[in-house]
C-alpha cells in the first residue's frame, strides 16, 4: 500500500461520521482492574518519550492511519457493526495504560464491555476543510498519553463513502494496516447481508507482548545482542544514525516542521527486473540498502552507510492477522568505500544483514535501557530509519488502487529523516519524510531521483554509470 498523507491521499468531500468507544465503554474501562501482562517495550518506550516530549511543552502528533474507499451507499448500520467487530477481535484495541507512580500498567476490556458510539461531525463541501478538520480531531483523539487513542470516521456521499481511521502507534503497525481493508470490508460485506461472522478473535498482541517482555528481560548487559548495538552506537558517536545526507538541520533537540516526498519510483516491469538482478543477493531489499548507500557515498562523501531498518516479528503464524506494534530494528552498516561497484555493495548489504538482522529480535528500548549512558541521544526522535516492504501479498493487494487504499503518515515535527519504500502491483513506491527546508528538499530529490535512475539502469546494463543512474 502507498505510504502518504491525509493532505495527498485525494480527500473528497462528504458528510463526515466519526466512531469513538461509547460512554458506557469508557465506565468499565475507568474501573478495571490492572491487567498483569505489561507493555511491550516498544510501547513502554513510546509513551515515556511522549511523556517527556510533553513536558517540554512540545505538543508532536504522531499518528499513522489508514484511508480506503467501500463503493456504492453504505450502510452506516453494518459499518457500525464491522468496525466494532474488529476491535472486539483484536484485543490491544481494547486495551490501555495508566500511571502508578513512575509504572505503566495495563488494563484491558471484555469484549463483551465494547460498544461504539456514532455521531454526524457535519457536511464538507470544501475538500480542503475536510483535511484540516480530520487532521484536527486525529491529533486530539489519537494522543499516547490518553485513552482510547484512535478514531474511526467515513466520509459519506451518494457513489461511494470513504473509511479514514487514525491510531497512536502503540495500537498498531505498518502490517496491521495493510490487513486491515479487506478484513473490514469482509466483516461490512458480513453484515451487510446479514449472516454471522465466520472469523473468531485474533491471537492477542498483548499475549505477545507479555512472551516478548519475558525473553528480553533475561538479556542482560554482557548479551551478544546488546554488545553488539554497543559497538554500532559508539561507531555512531553515541547515538543513533541519522540519514548521511545534509538535511539542513543540526541535531541540537529542535524540533522543526517536516514535509514529504510520495511517488511511484518505478514501474511493475523495472522492479521486477531489480528483483530479478539482486535476487542472489538476498532481494530488493538488499538491493535498496547497496544502492543508498552507494548514493549516499556519492552525494555526501560518506565512507560507511549507516542506517536503522525495521523488520516485523510475527515469527510465528499465529501472528500473521493480529493487530499490533509487531516490530523489531536492526542496524545495517555498509562499508562502501570498499565496495567499488554496485555488485561489492550488494555483498556487503547482504553480508551485513545476515549478522545483524536477528538484532531486531531484542526490543531496542531493552537494549538502549541496558546500555545507559554510553547512548547520548541528541533528540526525542532517535533515529533515521529506512523500511522496505513487498506488501503484493497482502489479502485483497490486487484492490487497492481501485479501493483508493493507502497507509496514512502524519507529518508533523522531527529532525530525523525516514525512507519507506514499497513493492506494490503497480511497481515500487517510495515516501521520504524530512524537515521542511530548501537544502533537504533539493537533496532529499535529488537522492529520490538518482535511486530511480540506478534501480531502472542497473538490470539492463549490469554497471552503474557515473552519475549512479539518471532519473527517467
Amino acid at each position: 500500500m502507498r505510504i502518504t498523507d491525509l493532505h495527498r491521499c485525494g480527500v473528497r468531500p462528504g458528510r463526515l461520521v466519526e466512531w469513538t468507544l461509547s460512554p458506557a465503554t469508557l465506565a468499565v474501562a475507568a474501573g478495571l482492574p490492572q491487567d498483569s501482562r505489561p507493555p511491550a517495550y516498544i510501547q513502554e518506550g513510546h509513551i515515556r518519550t511522549a511523556k517527556a516530549v510533553r513536558e517540554r511543552g512540545v505538543i508532536q502528533p504522531t499518528w499513522i492511519g489508514l484511508a480506503f474507499d467501500l463503493p456504492g451507499p453504505v450502510d452506516l448500520e453494518a459499518l457500525q457493526d464491522a468496525l466494532q467487530t474488529w476491535t472486539v477481535r483484536h484485543e490491544t484495541l481494547r486495551s490501555g495504560f495508566r500511571w502508578d507512580g513512575d509504572t505503566l500498567c495495563r488494563f484491558t476490556l471484555d469484549g463483551g464491555d465494547v460498544s461504539l458510539r456514532r455521531e454526524v461531525a457535519g457536511d464538507f463541501p470544501d475538500a480542503g476543510e475536510l483535511v484540516r478538520h480530520l487532521r484536527d480531531r486525529f491529533d486530539a483523539a489519537t494522543d499516547a498519553l490518553s485513552w482510547p487513542n484512535y478514531l474511526y470516521t467515513a466520509v459519506v456521499r451518494d457513489d461511494s463513502t470513504s473509511v479514514y481511521m487514525a491510531f497512536d502507534h502503540i495500537n498498531v503497525d505498518a502490517y496491521s494496516l495493510q490487513n486491515l481493508p479487506a478484513e473490514i470490508d469482509e466483516l461490512y460485506t458480513t453484515a451487510v447481508d446479514g449472516c454471522e461472522v465466520r472469523h473468531g478473535p485474533a491471537a492477542s498482541y498483548i499475549d505477545f507482548c507479555e512472551i516478548e517482555r519475558a525473553d528480553a528481560d533475561r538479556a542482560d548487559v554482557d548479551h551478544d545482542m546488546v554488545a553488539r548495538w554497543r559497538d554500532f552506537i559508539r561507531r555512531c558517536d553515541g547515538r543513533l544514525p541519522s540519514f548521511q545526507i545534509d538535511v539542513g538541520h543540526e541535531p541540537d533537540g529542535r524540533m522543526p516542521q517536516q514535509t514529504i516526498i510520495c511517488e511511484m519510483l518505478t514501474s511493475p516491469e523495472d522492479a521486477a527486473a531489480f528483483e530479478a538482478y539482486c535476487r542472489p543477493y538476498g532481494g530488493t531489499l538488499v538491493g535498496l540498502l547497496a544502492a543508498s548507500a552507494l548514493l549516499i557515498h556519492k552525494l555526501a562523501k560518506q565512507p560507511v552507510f549507516r542506517t536503522i531498518v525495521p523488520f516485523h516479528t510475527r515469527v510465528r503464524s499465529q501472528w500473521s492477522g493480529s493487530v499490533g506494534w509487531y516490530v523489531g530494528n536492526a542496524p545495517v552498516e555498509i562499508a562502501v568505500d570498499r565496495a567499488h561497484d554496485f555488485t561489492g555493495a550488494l555483498r556487503a548489504a547482504r553480508d551485513n544483514l545476515r549478522v545483524n538482522k536477528r538484532l531486531a529480535r531484542m526490543p531496542l528500548d531493552r537494549v538502549l535501557t541496558l546500555i545507559g549512558p554510553e547512548f547520548r541521544p541528541t533528540s526525542p526522535d532517535l533515529y533515521s530509519g529506512f523500511s522496505y516492504i513487498d506488501a503484493r501479498l497482502f489479502p485483497g493487494a490486487e484492490r487497492w488502487a481501485e479501493m483508493r487504499a493507502s497507509c496514512l503518515l502524519r507529518v508533523s515535527r522531527g529532525d530525523q529523516t525516514g525512507v519507506w519504500v514499497s513493492r506494490l502491483h503497480e511497481g515500487l513506491h517510495i515516501t521520504t519524510r524530512h524537515p521542511d527546508n530548501d537544502i533537504a528538499d533539493k537533496n532529499m530529490r535529488l537522492y529520490v531521483e538518482r535511486l530511480r535512475g540506478l534501480i531502472t539502469s542497473v538490470p539492463t546494463s549490469g554497471s552503474l554509470d557515473t552519475d549512479f543512474g539518471s532519473s527517467r
